[in-house]
């Protein structure tokens, strides 16, 4: 099945070809997480473990994602909003495992797991659902993006920083600023797929068809994913050698 779909797979399919580039890079990145937990400190192996979890699930879905376009030539938004709902939550996990020596809680785990499954519930039902209005789209791109703000709020300025401020690890501190700018610039590309389907101000003003959804998708899926984890684990490599 998958040679026949590579084989078929057109040169100019730049879509396709970042499905299957981000399923071979989710998978190698989690199998390098996973066997590099037994090079960092105990209180470092969850986090690592979480980073290989985030992109073995991604590349998983990858897998699923890259045959079904390779058969239908269409988005799969069911299969990338599951991967999603997995994978997103477990990036936001890792704000509260790496602030909580410095006195991060369950209810901040929580909020940010709640606001990140928010954004996502929300931005499926405005993808998913649309009936190629402006309207309809914006609406529910709005409410998704209040969850996103109260996590790059909750990083930048909020709870997150300010326990990351208080750590006595300079490596945490360069670690979560890292990370709150993939939630800046990183996750900020997710919004410019979404304004690209039907109904989408992209879409609508400039003309950009929803083929580029999936492009500007996997891009992102692979620097925020990988990066994510990559960033933890220079984290855990630098306190380890303490």
């Amino acid at each position: 099945m998958l040679l026949d779909i590579i084989t078929k797979m057109a040169p100019d399919d730049y879509v396709g070809f970042t499905f299957f580039i981000g399923y071979m890079a989710m998978a190698a990145a989690a199998v390098f997480f996973f066997i590099e937990r037994g090079s960092v400190d105990e209180k470092w192996k969850m986090s690592l473990l979480v980073s290989a979890l985030i992109t073995g699930i991604a590349a998983v879905h990858y897998g699923y994602m890259r045959d079904y376009w390779g058969v239908h030539q269409e988005s799969p938004t069911f299969f990338r909003y599951v991967d999603w709902t997995l994978t997103v939550p477990l990036m936001c996990v890792e704000f509260y495992l790496l602030t909580k020596a410095a006195g991060a809680t369950k209810s901040l785990l929580w909020k940010l797991i709640i606001a990140s499954t928010w954004m996502l519930v929300c931005g499926y039902i405005g993808e998913s659902m649309s009936d190629g209005s402006t309207g309809h789209s914006v609406q529910w791109g709005v409410l998704s993006t209040l969850g996103y703000l109260y996590i790059l709020y909750t990083v930048w300025l909020g709870e997150v920083a300010q326990l990351a401020e208080a750590s006595n690890s300079d490596a945490v501190k360069r670690g979560v600023r890292t990370l709150a700018w993939f939630v800046l610039v990183g996750w900020a590309i997710y919004p410019i797929g979404y304004m690209c389907m039907d109904g989408g101000w992209i879409n609508s003003a400039l003309g950009w068809g929803s083929e580029n959804v999936d492009l500007w998708y996997n891009i992102a899926d692979a620097i925020n994913k990988i990066g994510f984890g990559l960033v933890v684990y220079n984290i855990a490599i630098t306190e380890s050698k303490k």
